[in-house]
C-alpha cells in the first residue's frame, strides 16, 4: 500500500477496529473520487466511520438525517431576501463539506433525494439559477436500513449510479468487541488525529490516472461491464 494511504488507513482503524475492509474499500472510494452507499442496520458504526476518514484528513464533516418532511432546500442550501441590504442572500446547505453523511437516505422523498444528483455527479450546486462549486475533495457516505422499509423510497437507478461502491458494515468478532468494551468504557473512542488535509488528499486522488491498467484487466473489465447491461 503506498504509505500515505497505509498512514491515512492505520489512522482510521484505530477508530473502526475490527473493520478492516471496510475501512479500506471506504478510502479507496474517496481516492477515486467516487461515493459510498452503505447498507446495514444501525448501530455498526456507519457514522463513526465517515467522521473518523472527516477527521483523518482534517476536512468538513456535515450529517443530513434524511426524513419524510425533509426539503430539497434542506440539502442544497436557500436564499432569503435581507432587508437591510436590500438584496437576497444564500444560506449554504450541509452538502456543502467535504466529507457529508446522508443518513438513511431512503426515508427522504424521491424529490429531495435527486437534490444530490447535481453534487454528487458534477460536484456543484445550482440554486435559483446560480451555480457554486461544492469543496473538493467531495465525498457522500449514504447509509441506509435494509431491516425496516416501511415508509421508504428505494434510491432509483440514476442515484443508485452516482455511487461507486455499496457495502454492508457487519459485525465484529467476540474478541474484537471484548477488546473495544476494556478499551472504551463510555463506549466512544477518542477521535483521530489528523494525518493529511484536502490538499494532500487531492494529490493522491491526481495519482490515480497514473496508474497503469494492463490491457487483460481493462478487456476483463469491458467484458465485465458489458455482461450487466
Amino acid at each position: 500500500m503506498e504509505p500515505r494511504l497505509k498512514l491515512l488507513f492505520d489512522n482510521v482503524r484505530k477508530v473502526i477496529v475490527g473493520k478492516d475492509e471496510v475501512v479500506k474499500l471506504a478510502i479507496t472510494t474517496i481516492i477515486a473520487g467516487g461515493h459510498l452507499l452503505i447498507e446495514d442496520a444501525p448501530g455498526l458504526g456507519k457514522t463513526m466511520l465517515a467522521r473518523a476518514i472527516a477527521q483523518s484528513i482534517r476536512a468538513s464533516f456535515k450529517r443530513i438525517q434524511f426524513t419524510p418532511d425533509l426539503l430539497p432546500s434542506d440539502v442544497t442550501g436557500v436564499t432569503v431576501f435581507d432587508p437591510a441590504r436590500r438584496e437576497f442572500q444564500f444560506f449554504p446547505g450541509p452538502v456543502f463539506a467535504h466529507v457529508v453523511l446522508a443518513d438513511e437516505i431512503n426515508r427522504t422523498s424521491p424529490r429531495t433525494q435527486s437534490s444530490l444528483l447535481e453534487s454528487m455527479e458534477e460536484r456543484q450546486v445550482t440554486v435559483d439559477g446560480t451555480t457554486r462549486p461544492l469543496p473538493r475533495p467531495f465525498f457522500v457516505v449514504a447509509t441506509q436500513n435494509p431491516v425496516e422499509l416501511d415508509g421508504t423510497y428505494p434510491l432509483p437507478e440514476a442515484q443508485l449510479d452516482r455511487f461507486a461502491l455499496k457495502i454492508e458494515v457487519t459485525g465484529v468478532p467476540a474478541e474484537v468487541l471484548e477488546r473495544i468494551l476494556t478499551e472504551r468504557p463510555d463506549g466512544r473512542p477518542l477521535p483521530p488525529s489528523p494525518v493529511t488535509d484536502a490538499a494532500g488528499l487531492r494529490a493522491l486522488m491526481a495519482e490515480v490516472p497514473r496508474v497503469a491498467l494492463p490491457r487483460a484487466v481493462a478487456a476483463y473489465i469491458a467484458r465485465l461491464v458489458d455482461a450487466t447491461r
